[in-house]
This record gives C-alpha cells, sequence and structure tokens, in this order.
C-alpha cells in the first residue's frame, strides 16, 4: 500500500499513527500538542501545528476517518501541485482551519469581556455574569485537535481540480460527482456550526480548512476543474 502512496501523503500518514499510538502511551501529550485559545495560559505557539498531528484519545474513528480521506483524495492532489506544494497547502489549510475557529472565538469571547485577550489585559473575568463566565471556561479549556481542518482543504482541492470525477458514498446507493458531494459535506459543515455551536465539533474549523485551501489555490492561480 505505501509503495503506492506519494512521498508526502506516506509522511503525513507516518506522523499521524506515530503521534497517535504515542500519546496513547504517554497521555500528558493531550494537555500540551492540542491548540487552545490564544489568550488561554494552556496556550504554546507550537500546538498551531501540532493540533493537526492530534486526535481523539478514546476513539479511532476520529483519526481512521481523516486517514482513510488523506490516503483516498491526496495522491492525486499531490501529483497535480508536486510535493512541496501540497505540504504547503495542507498545513496552511490546516492553520487556516484554526484561525476560523479562534476567530470566531475571540468575538465570543470580546462580546463577553469587551477584549479578545482579556487574561493577557489582566482584566478581572470574575465579575462577569454566569452565563458570560461559563463560556469563558468553556474556550478557555476546550482543546481543538485533529487533522480535519487540513482534510478539508484536501477534500475541497479534489472538488476544484477533478470536480466531474464521481464518488461512491456508502449511505448513497449511486455515483455522485466529487463538486456536488464534497460541497455538501461543506454545507453540512456549516449548517451544523450554525444549529448546533455547542457540540464537541469543531465545524467552523473544517468550514476554515476548505476556505483557506479555495483562497490558496486561486492565489496560487491553479486552473480548475482541467482534470
Amino acid at each position: 500500500m505505501f509503495q503506492q502512496l506519494t512521498p508526502v501523503i506516506k509522511n503525513l500518514l507516518i506522523v499521524n499513527i506515530v503521534f497517535y499510538l504515542g500519546s496513547q502511551f504517554v497521555p500528558i501529550a493531550y494537555n500540551y500538542l492540542p491548540v487552545f485559545y490564544p489568550d488561554s495560559p494552556n496556550f504554546k505557539i507550537w500546538q498551531v501545528i501540532t493540533h493537526m498531528f492530534m486526535h481523539d484519545q478514546v476513539s479511532i474513528a476520529h483519526i481512521f476517518f481523516n486517514m482513510f480521506s488523506l490516503v483516498m483524495f491526496g495522491p492525486m492532489i499531490e501529483h497535480v501541485l508536486g510535493p512541496k506544494r501540497f505540504l504547503n497547502f495542507y498545513l496552511i489549510s490546516g492553520i487556516g482551519a484554526w484561525l476560523l475557529q479562534m476567530g470566531v472565538q475571540g468575538v465570543e469571547v470580546f462580546n463577553a469581556t469587551g477584549s479578545f485577550f482579556p487574561l493577557h489585559q489582566g482584566l478581572d473575568i470574575s465579575n462577569l455574569d454566569f452565563a458570560s463566565q461559563n463560556l469563558m471556561k468553556e474556550i478557555y479549556t476546550t482543546r481543538m485537535l485533529g487533522a480535519s481542518g487540513a482534510i478539508y482543504g484536501v477534500l475541497l482541492a479534489f472538488a476544484y481540480l477533478f470536480p466531474n470525477i464521481p464518488l461512491q458514498f456508502l449511505f448513497i446507493p449511486v455515483p455522485v460527482k466529487a463538486k456536488y458531494m464534497i460541497g455538501g459535506f461543506i454545507l453540512i459543515e456549516i449548517y451544523m456550526s450554525l444549529s448546533r455551536p455547542g457540540d464537541s465539533v469543531a465545524h467552523l474549523a473544517h468550514v476554515g480548512g476548505a476556505l483557506f485551501g479555495y483562497l490558496l489555490l486561486k492565489f496560487w492561480k491553479v486552473r480548475k476543474g482541467i482534470y
């Protein structure tokens, strides 16, 4: 199987698996390698990168579906973009996912406190109302982890480059063109981010990965739908 993978895809797969297995033996890694809100005492600058290689400790489904998507869709994109550009695309999509998620949380913090970084500015948040204190606690202690943001960038790139390739989805009995299926996934994530903002899935991060992936393809002037 590894012989059929492109170099960057193979290395990303290995790194993700190493991080996952390593974190099972060193669970304290979940305190340092996922990414926290930038104003949180738990935030470290390296988390902007390392969070992309961490996955849910309890369920293997998180890493399985991310790596399955990477292996299924990534090689064709790496062939088009080249290894170096594809790696940049993957990482920037993942960082973009974090930026959108943190940006929305920053607005929530600002609305509650009047500042994006109240702790760094020494503001006393103990005087906030009960709902605002709960919101602050949730934002400051919730960790974001997983390759999903970068993977949604990969999915977007596949639909962008290969829009008419038919895809077969498990619960859909007929093949659907990539542009419709992947576009549907992204629309579902937008809907979920609006209708279920408090669940444990960072839906906006998925949207952010797709958005930054699209902007990067446009910036690089990659031709759309020529394959």
